[in-house]
C-alpha cells in the first residue's frame, strides 16, 4: 500500500478520494496536536495561576487546593496520553469524564451571576454559552480524537 506524507491511502481509491483521505487525516492529526497542547497548557496553568482556578471551585467542595492540583495533573497527563495511539482512547474518555466533572464549577459560575470572585467576572450570557455550547463542543472534540 502506498503512502502520502506518511499516511496510508485507502485501498482502490481514485485521485479525489485519496486527496480527501489525505486532507481529513492531516486535519485529524492537527486537531489531535492542538487538543493535546490545549490540555497540557491548561494543566500547567493550574500551577502557574492557582488563584484563578481556586475562584472557579464551588465553596461546597472540600480542599480546593487538592482539586486544583488534581485537575492540573489530570489535564497534563491526559493531554500527553492523547499523543500515543495506544493510550489515545483512554485519554479521550478521561478528558470527557473530566469535562463532565467540571460542570458543577460552570453551574456555580452561573449561580454567582458570572462573578464567583471580584477578579473573575464574565457576562452571565458567556457563562451560559460556556456551559451549554463550549462544554459539549469540547466533549465532541475529545470523542472525535479518540481514534
Amino acid at each position: 500500500m502506498t503512502t502520502i506524507w506518511g499516511l496510508r491511502n485507502p485501498p482502490e481509491a481514485d485521485c479525489n478520494d485519496t486527496k480527501l483521505y489525505v486532507f481529513s487525516s492531516m486535519l485529524k492529526r492537527i486537531s489531535l496536536y492542538v487538543m493535546s497542547a490545549f490540555y497540557m497548557f491548561a494543566g500547567v496553568n493550574h500551577f502557574r495561576n492557582p488563584e484563578f482556578y481556586a475562584g472557579l471551585i464551588p465553596p461546597y467542595l472540600p480542599n480546593p487546593d487538592l482539586i486544583n492540583t488534581a485537575s492540573g495533573v489530570a489535564e497534563i497527563l491526559l493531554g500527553a496520553l492523547l499523543l500515543f495511539s495506544k493510550t489515545r482512547k483512554i485519554a479521550a474518555v478521561g478528558i470527557i469524564a473530566m469535562l463532565i466533572a467540571f460542570v458543577p464549577a460552570h453551574v456555580y459560575h452561573i449561580q454567582t451571576g458570572g462573578c464567583p470572585t471580584e477578579e473573575l467576572c464574565a457576562p452571565l450570557w458567556a457563562t451560559w454559552v460556556r456551559l451549554l455550547v463550549l462544554q459539549p463542543l469540547l466533549i465532541v472534540w475529545a470523542w472525535w480524537n479518540r481514534k
